[in-house]
């Protein structure tokens, strides 16, 4: 399948580079499908991107927003990445409130799988989906050595190896299931991961594919060595 990389100097112009894909990919699909449906990733270079896009003259009434992941956190705690898109993007614009579908955690993993999971059936497919990598090769909240259902459009999480532990995600069938999948990887730390994953390893990231294949938005930092 499909991998485009696409390297920048630095994380800000990974962050600018990924503002301008969602504002081009939120213009085709409006103009096609009359609605923008839009999935967040959590980390700080896709912050950088959501605090461009404040000022975006964009139709927001057409855009719907739903997460990759999201931590087993109280509801408005600093950590949660729907508390971290709000703060940096979706606070400061006129996005409806009923087009955001936070995952509910705070109900508990298993409750907001089974809500999620409605949520997710009625956007399918997703029209972009951003995603990031972790050092150890995980995406959203799936991870090595983690059991991987290809056919599970959302998945509970007990065991992540980084806290909390408790998280739902995503499961391969959204993703997989996407019009366009973006993977933003940036720091030093990543390395070793780009290598695994453009070696062929199995790690979660190089199981998601979209519907057609994935760009990768890598800075110098992280493709040194590579």
């Amino acid at each position: 399948m499909r991998q485009d990389w696409h390297t920048f100097d630095d994380a800000e112009a990974v962050a600018r580079a990924t503002a301008e894909r969602i504002l081009n990919s939120a213009t085709q699909a409006i103009e096609t499908r009359g609605r923008f449906k839009l999935v967040l990733a959590g980390g700080t270079t896709p912050a950088l991107a959501y605090r461009l896009l404040r000022s975006a003259g964009a139709d927001w009434g057409k855009w719907f927003i739903y997460f990759g992941d999201e931590r087993g956190l109280p509801a408005g705690h600093p950590e949660r990445n729907s508390v971290m898109a709000g703060e940096n993007w979706l606070a400061h614009v006129a996005l409806p409130a009923e087009n955001i579908f936070p995952i509910a955690t705070e109900e508990g993993i298993d409750r907001a799988v089974e809500k999620y999971t409605a949520v997710v059936a009625a956007a399918h497919p997703f029209d972009l989906v951003l995603l990031g990598m972790g050092e150890d090769g995980h995406t959203a909240s799936l991870f090595p050595g983690h059991s991987l259902d290809a056919s599970a459009t959302v998945v509970a999480v007990r065991d992540a190896p980084k806290p909390p532990p408790q998280r739902v995600s995503l499961g391969l069938a959204a993703l997989n299931g996407a019009r366009e999948v973006l993977i933003i990887v940036t720091g030093s730390g990543k390395q070793t991961a780009v290598r695994r994953w453009q070696a062929g390893e199995d790690l979660p990231v190089a199981r998601v594919h979209g519907q057609d294949g994935v760009d990768v938005y890598i800075d110098s930092a992280a493709v040194a060595g590579v």
